[in-house]
């Protein structure tokens, strides 16, 4: 099979990361591809004996996560460590943390050397990629994006939620990592398309039909309407080809 025929959904694969070799699971159809993708290129199906190699590193990486997880505690180490993973040659151990402040992990690299013999690489990581590799349920009932598709994180603002006219409230909009929900920044850029076509909040303006003349409100992007406050103290709602500026 090569790189541009399509992988059956929840096949394992065989992928070239930033890493080396590793294996990965499909969740979606798409094409693959041999151009440089952000979680790797997939190179094709994983054999059996792959698998199972795959399966017993997985094993003994939790291992020495929790060994690790202990030796960090007796030195005293303010840090979590959250993922263990090796490459499918066993060339490269990454070791996922967590701290609070900048510490000194060579410690560590002694404990590691008495599992194993690879390479070792010390990957800081935030809520967000703990989410990812711990796994998590979102607001939705559905595992969380972090956990399944997201290759990577781009950056959510509260603004994303004030363009998509979500209330404020923090425990609606952060998700099981404590941050802002990731899935505000999907539909992003339509909403920014539609509120571009609409006059913005607090604006002034004048119902052409009725003559009514207020402040724009509230505005509606999906709808393509605004709300006017009239001076008389009703609301009209109306869209930007009926209205005239103040």
């Amino acid at each position: 099979m090569n790189t541009s025929e399509l992988y059956p959904v929840d096949s394992r694969v065989v992928v070239q990361s930033r890493r080396g070799l590793e294996i990965g699971r499909v969740r979606g159809e798409g094409q693959a591809s041999s151009h440089s993708q952000k979680g790797g290129v997939i190179l094709r199906l994983a054999t059996t004996e792959e698998l199972s190699t795959w399966e017993e590193l997985a094993q003994k990486a939790e291992d020495l996560k929790w060994f690790l997880r202990a030796r960090a505690r007796a030195r005293g180490l303010q840090v979590k460590i959250v993922a263990v993973e090796f490459t499918l040659d066993a060339s490269l151990v990454t070791l996922s943390y967590s701290a609070e402040e900048r510490i000194e992990l060579s410690s560590l690299i002694a404990d590691v050397r008495t599992h194993t013999s690879a390479r070792v690489n010390f990957c800081a990581v935030g809520p967000r990629e703990q989410a990812m590799h711990l796994g998590a349920l979102g607001a939705c009932g559905r595992e969380s994006c972090s956990s399944t598709h997201l290759q990577d994180f781009a950056p959510v603002s509260i603004r994303m939620a004030r363009d998509q006219q979500l209330p404020l409230n923090p425990e609606k909009l952060s998700g099981p990592c404590g941050r802002l929900l990731c899935c505000l920044q999907f539909e992003h850029s339509m909403y920014q398309e539609l509120l571009a076509e609409l006059p913005r909040k607090g604006t002034k303006a004048c119902h052409t039909d009725s003559g009514a003349c207020g402040k724009i409100i509230k505005v509606n992007p999906l709808a393509g309407t605004v709300a006017l406050l009239t001076d008389e103290g009703q609301t009209l709602e109306a869209r930007p080809e009926e209205l005239s500026r103040r």
